[in-house]
């Protein structure tokens, strides 16, 4: 087992690429807490594993609150015994407008997807200290690698997390607590329709789609299990003098 013994915490881990990794943690022996707005779909993912034989729970929180960021966090240090493995997961593609944006919607946009990574990543380094060391793991983007015309909000809080995670490698190496990105390309997830059908119709959204699908080198949508075994690899011992990096996981989109 990569993870046995570890103490995991995933944000929005119900769902997709985090549910898919919860999944895979726990099989790899990771007590795993679930941190997810859907407590639903996070306590439904928990009995997964614990059906399977694994250690999980659920802990329900709006991570665009930052007293739930926190205090999430904590519950599940406090619950868990420890933080070996924190990956902040959570997103949202947002809104695509530029002109005229309502600031709520950025508001809503940046909270969720840099504020609530700089707050979760806070809060559980103070517990991976504790246990001399450990990983975090950031999602980010190939839209925080190269620019985004269909999403430039949601571009500039992934490059925001990618100079986070740059930055923060450098402040917590010394502690042996590695901080490195995955930047994933299009991934069949509930969000993906979020980012290919913004005030288009399904027609047009799957046009869009064929596109990008049209660029990708191995010619396929990434599936969440792509994404979930990079974060093990990251998670794992086996990545062990890895800090600092923003890894790709698109099928080859941004090698060109």
């Amino acid at each position: 087992m990569r993870l046995k013994d570890k103490l995991a915490v995933i944000t929005a881990g119900a769902s997709g690429m985090g549910r898919a990794a919860s999944l895979r943690f726990a099989k790899e022996g990771a007590a795993v807490a679930i941190v997810d707005i859907n407590e639903t779909a996070a306590i439904e993912v928990a009995n997964e594993i614990k059906a399977a034989g694994g250690a999980a729970f659920a802990i329900r929180a709006d991570l665009t609150n930052a007293q739930e960021c926190r205090g999430s966090i904590a519950e599940a240090a406090q619950r868990l015994g420890g933080i070996d493995i924190f990956w902040a997961h959570a997103g949202v593609p947002g809104t695509d407008v530029v002109e005229d944006i309502d600031l709520a919607d950025y508001e809503f946009a940046m909270s969720l997807n840099v504020r609530s990574c700089y707050l979760t990543v806070g809060e559980a380094v103070k517990y991976i200290r504790k246990r001399g060391g450990g990983s975090v793991i950031l999602t980010a983007s190939i839209s925080g690698i190269v620019g985004s015309q269909l999403s430039p909000l949601y571009s500039a809080g992934k490059f925001a997390v990618v100079g986070l995670c740059k930055s923060l490698s450098l402040r917590y190496g010394p502690e042996q607590i590695r901080v490195n990105v995955i930047c994933p390309g299009l991934t069949d997830t509930p969000m993906l329709p979020g980012f290919m059908g913004r005030g288009a119709t399904a027609e047009q959204a799957a046009e869009t789609q064929k596109k990008f699908v049209g660029m990708i080198p191995l010619a396929r949508v990434a599936k969440p299990e792509d994404i979930a075994n990079t974060a093990l690899f990251l998670a794992s011992d086996e990545s062990a003098y890895i800090t600092g990096v923003a890894i790709p996981v698109d099928g080859g989109f941004t090698a060109k």
